[in-house]
């Protein structure tokens, strides 16, 4: 716990996960956190997510409610196939090779319920939240977020956790900064077991796996949610929503008339959806800093490394994001220091965020080969290790032994620690 000198009175814009975690950690270390949430409560929006060890060590860190873990499912095998259904790559002790490399476990749970975990942890330490306030403007002289309601919120920092289209960016960069269409969309389905009446496919959501088709310009991932009683599909497609739409309705027939010629598991399973959402993905270009030069602002998940879904990196990535920068905070013994501390986080996280999202381009890149000679040699890769032991880059980063330890490897405590102990004048009192 940071000494009262040092106390921070922090304002997070956004109640997302990157935001909430940020709460937490920086609560932790004994900072007074407030969190702006545009939304009038936090609502169960959203679908699956998959928790990898280097997230999941987050959340047994902080001391989550046990009804997160319970409404969890974790993964036993992970499976590759051709859109024919053909079996490319297969992991049949997934779970345990998973918590024997990394002492963490990767699970998959519905986003709802990790964020009413964290939203309960943060109350409980403390935190408050005002939720229905949107933000109209922010004054980085006086470090005070201003709200369409008329609401001043003013502290010592800013932290923007406010997402894909963040006001905190527009407001850093001195104008619009919308995202840009990546050429791809997803649809989102969420089944419910009692929903399945096939034997198979019923076994398939009561027994958590991870499978993943991949094909011409598209591939999908299915698995299980709470505890297997839930089922997550995620269909990754050409984007074909006009300019300026994010989000539209989708129509059930044209969705599965897409992937009518893949396996016929993924279709019956796709004959149990009676309603779909398509979901344009965007990105953003790279920040140049992700510190204001006031050091009463600072950048954290996707509203300054937004993520596309192929890694499953963009909850866990945030929930780092969040992790260090509380954590960071927690060595501070006086206020001035706080700049330093930033430029540090900058340092810790920006290398990494970027990197993760070129790594989940190069993903789409290899799940998404159209079929021919390029196709061919991928899956031969794929093929030449089926039943053994995998050696070398990999097409798929879900088992590949050179980019999976990087990804689920690391560890945001240890970090954090590492980083103090090779930076000690970081803590040195800079009006001394």
């Amino acid at each position: 716990m940071v000494p009262d000198k040092a106390r921070l009175h922090i304002i997070i814009v956004g109640a997302g996960l990157s935001g909430i975690a940020a709460a937490i950690s920086a609560a932790l270390s004994g900072h007074f956190v407030e969190v702006i949430e545009q939304a009038p409560e936090l609502a169960e929006v959203g679908a699956g997510l998959q928790v990898t060890p280097n997230a999941s060590r987050l959340l047994q860190y902080w001391g989550l409610p046990e009804f997160v873990w319970e409404a969890a499912a974790e993964p036993k095998k992970l499976t590759v196939h051709r859109y024919s259904g053909q079996v490319l790559a297969h992991d049949a002790s997934f779970a345990e090779n998973i918590r024997a490399s990394y002492n963490a476990p990767f699970v998959d749970m519905h986003r709802g319920d990790l964020q009413k975990a964290l939203y309960m942890r943060a109350r409980d330490l403390g935190v408050a939240f005002h939720l229905g306030e949107r933000i109209e403007s922010i004054d980085f002289e006086s470090t005070t977020v201003c709200s369409m309601k008329g609401h001043s919120f003013s502290g010592d920092l800013i932290i923007a956790a406010d997402g894909l289209w963040s006001k905190c960016r527009d407001a850093f960069v001195g104008r619009k900064d919308e995202p840009v269409p990546t050429g791809d969309l997803a649809y989102r389905i969420v089944l419910t077991a009692d929903q399945i009446t096939d034997p198979e496919l019923r076994s398939l959501v009561q027994n958590p796996e991870v499978h993943f088709w991949i094909g011409p310009g598209a591939h999908a991932v299915g698995y299980s949610m709470r505890g297997g009683k839930m089922y997550n599909i995620v269909l990754l497609v050409p984007d074909t929503l006009p300019a300026g739409v994010s989000k539209q309705v989708g129509s059930v027939k044209e969705m599965r008339e897409l992937f009518v010629d893949w396996d016929p598991i993924l279709n019956k399973l796709l004959n149990y959806v009676n309603d779909v959402d398509k979901w344009k993905l965007m990105h953003h270009g790279e920040m140049a800093r992700w510190v204001n030069e006031k050091s009463n602002l600072v950048f954290i998940g996707d509203s300054c490394h937004p993520m596309l879904p192929y890694l499953a990196q963009g909850a866990n990535s945030s929930l780092e994001d969040g992790a260090v920068l509380g954590l960071l905070l927690g060595y501070m013994n006086d206020k001035a220091q706080l700049g330093r501390i930033l430029r540090l986080y900058e340092t810790l996280r920006k290398s990494r965020g970027e990197a993760i999202v070129r790594e989940t381009f190069k993903q789409r890149d290899d799940f998404h080969m159209c079929d021919g000679e390029e196709q061919q040699k991928r899956d031969q890769v794929f093929l030449s290790q089926l039943g053994k032991k995998i050696k070398g880059a990999f097409p798929s980063r879900w088992t590949c032994p050179v980019v999976q330890p990087w990804l689920y490897g690391y560890d945001a405590v240890k970090e954090v620690e590492d980083a103090i102990a090779q930076n000690p004048d970081i803590l040195i009192d800079p009006t001394h």
